[in-house]
C-alpha cells in the first residue's frame, strides 16, 4: 500500500484498517508461570492440575527449610517426574503452599533435570483446623494477605527469583471460619491484582458455594476459581451446579481404588455437557518430611495406566479426553484477570 492510495482512502476507511492491524499485532497467547518463566498456554500440553512433590505436616509453628535435604528431595522426585514425562504429561502444578513444604528452588531443579514445567503457587493452606496458617494471618486484614502475595507475584519467591503461576487456598467443610473468609478475600484482592487463578482445596460443596460467593461479591467471575477435591462431595448435582456457573471442577486422588468411581464423575459431566469446566488429577506425590527417606512417593501414572482406557471402553473420545487433561488446564491456569 503506498502513500499516494493511503492519501485517497477515506479517512474512516483508513483508521478501521488501522485498528484492525493494531489488534492484530496486540492480540498474545495466554500463557501460564512455571518455575522456569512464562509458558504459552497452548504449548503446556497434557498438564495435571493438583499433585505434590514435598510435604511437611509438621504445622506453621515449627515448620523450617532445615528439616529435610533438598538434594534427598530431589533424588527421591525426580525418577517418579522422569516416569511422568515418559508417559507424555508435559506440565504438572505443585499444590504444596507456603507453610507446608513449598519450595520453589527444589521445583525449578527438578523442572531442568525431568524436562517437565512445573508450576508453584502463592497462598495459604486454611484447612485442617487452620494448622498450617501463619500467625499474621489472624492479625492481618485481606488487603495485607494479598499485598503478600502480591509482591510474590511480582518479585519472586523469598530471594529465588522464581514465581507463582497460581493460588493454592484450602477450607474445610462449610460454614468457613472466619480465617478462612479472610484468605478467600484476600484472594479475590490477589486475582484482581496479578490475574492469578485461585484453586481451593475444599472439603464439601457447602464450603465451595461459600468460596464462590466471596469471590463474586469481589467482582471475580467463577472462571477464575478451581474448586480443588470436587470428589468430595457426594451429590453430583452440586458439581453440576457449579460447573454450569462457570467454576472448574476438579476431581483428584486418582488411585488404582477409585478408578470407577473417577469413570462415573466423567460420564456424568459428559452427560451434562460439562466436560469443558472438569479438571482431573492424582493429589499424588510426595517426600514427606520428618519420614525416612522420605517415605512412600506414590508416582504421577495411574491416570494414564488405568483410568484413561477405562475411559476409552466407555466410549470417550479423544477428543473428549484432550478437553479435559490438555485444554481445559491451559485455559484455567492461564494468567489473566477475570472479572465481572
Amino acid at each position: 500500500m503506498n502513500l499516494l492510495y493511503l492519501s485517497e482512502m477515506k479517512r474512516s476507511q483508513f483508521f478501521l484498517l488501522l485498528t484492525v492491524i493494531v489488534l492484530i499485532s496486540c492480540k498474545e497467547e495466554k500463557r501460564i508461570m512455571t518455575v522456569t518463566g512464562w509458558q504459552g498456554a497452548s504449548q503446556a500440553g497434557i498438564t495435571l492440575p493438583h499433585e505434590h512433590v514435598l510435604v511437611d505436616f509438621i504445622g506453621a509453628d515449627s515448620i523450617s527449610p532445615g528439616r529435610y535435604r533438598a538434594d534427598s528431595a530431589f533424588q527421591k522426585a525426580l525418577p517418579y517426574l522422569l516416569e511422568l514425562k515418559k508417559a507424555g504429561c508435559q506440565t504438572l502444578m505443585e499444590c504444596t503452599p507456603a507453610y507446608l513444604g513449598r519450595d520453589a528452588a527444589l521445583l525449578a531443579r527438578l523442572s531442568h533435570a525431568s524436562g517437565l514445567n512445573l508450576v508453584t503457587n502463592t497462598g495459604y493452606y486454611g484447612a485442617a483446623q487452620q494448622k498450617f496458617l501463619p500467625k499474621h494471618v489472624f492479625t492481618e486484614t485481606a488487603e495485607q494477605l494479598a499485598d503478600r502475595w502480591t509482591r510474590e507475584f511480582e518479585n519472586g519467591i523469598d530471594d529465588t527469583g522464581i514465581k507463582p503461576g497460581f493460588m493454592k487456598l484450602g477450607a474445610d467443610t462449610g460454614p468457613l471460619t472466619d480465617a478462612q473468609k479472610k484468605i478467600m478475600k484476600a484472594g479475590a484482592l490477589t486475582h484482581l491484582r496479578t490475574g492469578l487463578t485461585i484453586a481451593v482445596h475444599t472439603g464439601d460443596g457447602n464450603a465451595a458455594r461459600e468460596e464462590l460467593e466471596i469471590f463474586a461479591s469481589h467482582g471475580v467471575l467463577p472462571s477464575a476459581f478451581v474448586w480443588v477435591h470436587a470428589q468430595n462431595e457426594s451429590n453430583p448435582e452440586v458439581h453440576k451446579e457449579l460447573a454450569e456457573k462457570g467454576v472448574w471442577v476438579e476431581f483428584d486422588d486418582v488411585h488404582p481404588e477409585s478408578i470407577e468411581q473417577h469413570v462415573g464423575f466423567l460420564k456424568f459431566m459428559k452427560e451434562h455437557k460439562l466436560l469443558h469446566r472438569t479438571l482431573l488429577s492424582h493429589d499424588a506425590g510426595w517426600y514427606h518430611v520428618g519420614e525416612p527417606g522420605g517415605g512412600d512417593y506414590r508416582g504421577y501414572i495411574t491416570l494414564f495406566q488405568e483410568l484413561l482406557p477405562r475411559l476409552r471402553q466407555e466410549g470417550f473420545s479423544e477428543e473428549e479426553i484432550d478437553q479435559v487433561l490438555h485444554k481445559n488446564p491451559a485455559e484455567a491456569f492461564a494468567v489473566h484477570i477475570r472479572k465481572k
